[in-house]
């Protein structure tokens, strides 16, 4: 494998907000480019060996922090007017558009972590998009979910983030081993698209007018675990029902016949899990410009 650069860079939005992200470059010449899209609430350092990975094996990345989280809060969390939809309708476009930029004339691939998978219908550029490869990205519908986890993400989603933002401004998610402090919004609308049927597809017609699930038809990977109690099966499929022309492939892993404790909703991107990054290298190599 070879080796490879890293610089901290900004990236402006839209709407001129500054996103913190992390611009890793081969020195070779590259396959294609990719820009990680976190889960909610997780830092972009949480993607660094990911990243490492992927640069030393020609690839072009970029890993960056949504608004409001990490290096992308700017002042007190409780003052952040982000959302799940500013995610996705200003953010990733603007990664995206980066990636074209730092990285010209080849193939652009979204690795989607959780939300990071999630939202992309919501970027007026997904088109721009060769594929998807997502890990643990479904509708986190609660009502799916097997009862002993039920009860927890029913106290966390229905108790925790309203009561967390009345009483702070925000949620703190940090309290119960899920990320970074989340803003209000952010939270807020977690726990309205978790309690309805094809997660963001629950805003439709109220705060989101315009969206693309409909007409995307980029080649997608959706990649899940066994031991995963939010992104089931149900759920992945719940998910895709809203990409109504997606033609994606699903692979379901089991920790057990990979050797590794736990895979869950979080672990396919540690270092023990490296074994598992050669299903994102060999979805890439299907699908060149």
């Amino acid at each position: 494998m070879g080796s490879f650069n890293t610089a901290e860079i900004k990236i402006t939005c839209q709407d001129g907000f500054q996103l913190s992200a992390t611009q890793f470059e081969p020195n070779q010449k590259i396959k294609g480019a990719i820009f990680v899209g976190p889960a909610t609430g997780i830092k972009r350092q949480f993607y660094a060996a990911f990243a490492e990975y992927l640069a030393r094996n020609g690839y072009g990345v970029i890993t960056f922090d949504n608004r409001g989280i990490a290096g992308s809060l700017y002042g007190n969390v409780s003052n952040s007017d982000a959302s799940l939809q500013t995610w996705g309708e200003l953010d990733m476009p603007a990664v995206l558009s980066q990636l074209q930029f730092a990285f010209p004339n080849t193939n652009y691939h979204l690795i989607g972590h959780s939300a990071g998978g999630q939202l992309v219908g919501l970027m007026h550029n997904a088109h721009e998009i060769t594929s998807m490869f997502n890990f643990a990205s479904s509708s986190g519908q609660l009502k799916n979910m097997k009862m002993a986890y039920k009860v927890k993400a029913h106290f966390f989603m229905n108790m925790v983030i309203p009561l967390s933002n009345y009483v702070f401004g925000h949620t703190k998610s940090q309290w119960f081993g899920m990320g970074e402090p989340l803003p209000k919004m952010v939270g807020q609308q977690w726990r309205e698209w978790c309690n309805g049927q094809g997660y963001v597809k629950t805003a439709f017609g109220k705060t989101i007018h315009e969206h693309y699930y409909d007409e995307l038809t980029t080649p997608a990977m959706w990649v899940n675990a066994c031991d995963d109690d939010i992104a089931i099966n149900e759920n992945v499929k719940d998910m895709l029902s809203v990409f109504k022309s997606m033609k994606a492939k699903t692979l379901t892993l089991s920790s057990k016949d990979n050797q590794l404790d736990e895979i869950g909703h979080m672990k396919f991107f540690s270092r023990r899990a490296e074994h598992l990054w050669s299903h994102s290298l060999d979805w890439l190599a299907q699908h060149p410009a």
